[in-house]
Parts: C-alpha cells; structure tokens; sequence
C-alpha cells in the first residue's frame, strides 16, 4: 500500500513538473515566437535585454551586484524611451559563444553584448545600426618581444569563444596556435601566467586591461574594423522595435549621448 501511494506521489509530481515545463516555453508572454516584439514588449510593461558580465567597460556586475557599462547604459536608455523610465529593464547574462543561441530561444527581447555585425550573424539575426565602432588588437605581457600578430606564427594566443577575433585571427595566421576561453579573465589569466603570448580581441575590451595592470599592454595596430549593432531575432516580429531602437541610437548620436559615454566608460 505505500509503495503505491509513493508511485501515485510520484506520477503526480512528473504531471506538475511538465505543467510548468509546457508553461515556461508555450505560455509566458516573455518567450512565445511568432507575436510583434514591440506589442510583447509593450504589454509586458520592461524589456528583457542580454548583456556581458565579464567584458568592462561594455558589462560587468559593479561592486555593488548591479549590472554596469556602456551596454547596460544604451539598454536604459531604450527603455527610457519606450517606457519613460530607464529603469524598466531586466538583464540576463550571455556569453560570446552563447548569445546568439540565447537570443534565438526567445529568452531575450535583444542582445546588447559587445556584438559585432558580420554577414555571417545577418543570417540569423538582424541587427540595428552601429553604435560603436571598434577594431581587434593584440594584448600581450609587458616586456613581450610580441611587437606584432606576425610575430605570433607557431605561438600560442587566446581568443574567446564565438567572438569574430577567433575568425580572424585564424584567417590572418593561420599558424598561430589558437586557444580558446569562455571569458575575457580567464584568458587574461592565462597571458599572466605565460600559457599564452597574448590575447587578440577588440581593443576597446582589452584596453581596460591594460589600464588597471602595468604587467600587460595593448599594442597600437589595429587588425579591423568592426561595429556593435543591437542583435534581434530575424524576421518582421522584430521590424518595429528596430525602427524604435534606431531611432535612440539616432538621437543619442546627435544630441551627443554617445561622447558621453565613451568618456564615462573611459574609452576616448
């Protein structure tokens, strides 16, 4: 008899289980695929934005647990102008390699991460205009007899996963030894440690490294020129709302927001 009743507690509890499984990805309004994303977001009343938690001074967790950086500022500004309140916003972290993916799972509204525009990402998302403009670099230990990427043949460098430097870097070199990391501190602690030569990514990223620690450097030569771009979901449930976001990026631009922030964020 109570081995029955623990059968029956346990068919239950599986029912309930796939009730909130069926509700997470059919039901909430926040992930259903198909509706205009500005009437979803609208109506939800804040936006649902991925950013980096690792990449100052584009996002990071400040000391106070709080998502901070020049991302985090234009997603506030965008719900300031949908909302008036720039508050309105729930952030969600991503990763290089994973944004994309997270995006496309309609767990995000749009992907404000560091990312660039490249027509191999305009086949699975569509993107706003540029809001920044930035170039690949190379980062290396100072001291380093690394003066150049050239010098990095049969050497091995960090990149981070899924990001455009790890293309490029094997495009320019291909015989560089490339190694890969899921976060900009985990191959910055590699290059301390001498497991690489050095770190190619945008120098915007980089350049906050070697500004809190004299023992790395950035070198000068830039390899690109890349533009960050708001990153959607394809498709016309996405049209309006990047008029919306075009439109802030327009304004920011013109009114002089976006120097603002690039000395805030101590990028000039």
């Amino acid at each position: 008899m109570k081995k029955k009743l623990l059968l029956v507690l346990a068919i239950i509890l599986c029912i309930i289980g796939a009730v909130f499984y069926i509700y997470d990805y059919s039901s909430d309004e926040a992930t259903q695929k198909g509706g205009d994303l500005y009437k979803t977001v609208m109506k939800r009343g804040y936006l649902i934005v991925g950013v980096k938690t690792d990449s100052k001074p584009f996002g990071f967790i400040d000391t106070g647990g709080v998502n901070a950086g020049f991302d985090v500022d234009l997603a506030h500004r965008i719900a300031k102008e949908l909302f008036h309140d720039p508050a309105k916003v729930k952030f969600v972290a991503v990763s290089d390699s994973e944004r994309m993916y997270i995006l496309n799972l309609n767990k995000v509204d749009m992907v404000i991460a560091t990312m660039t525009i490249t027509p191999a990402r305009q086949n699975f998302a569509d993107f706003s205009n540029a809001y920044y403009i930035t170039g690949q670099s190379l980062l290396v230990r100072t001291g380093s007899t690394i003066r150049s990427l050239a010098d990095l043949s049969d050497k091995n460098v960090g990149v981070i996963f899924g990001s455009t430097a790890e293309q490029t870097i094997k495009f320019l070199l291909p015989s560089a030894h490339v190694m890969g990391y899921k976060t900009y501190d985990e191959a910055y602690t590699a290059l301390k440690s001498g497991k690489i030569l050095g770190i190619t990514s945008d120098d915007a990223i980089l350049r906050n490294y070697s500004m809190k620690d004299g023992s790395v450097k950035l070198l000068p030569k830039k390899y690109s020129r890349d533009s960050y771009g708001v990153a959607f979901r394809r498709g016309s449930e996405s049209s309006y709302m990047i008029d919306v976001v075009n439109n802030v990026i327009s304004d920011m631009d013109n009114q002089g927001e976006f120097i603002k922030l690039r000395r805030k964020w101590q990028l000039d």
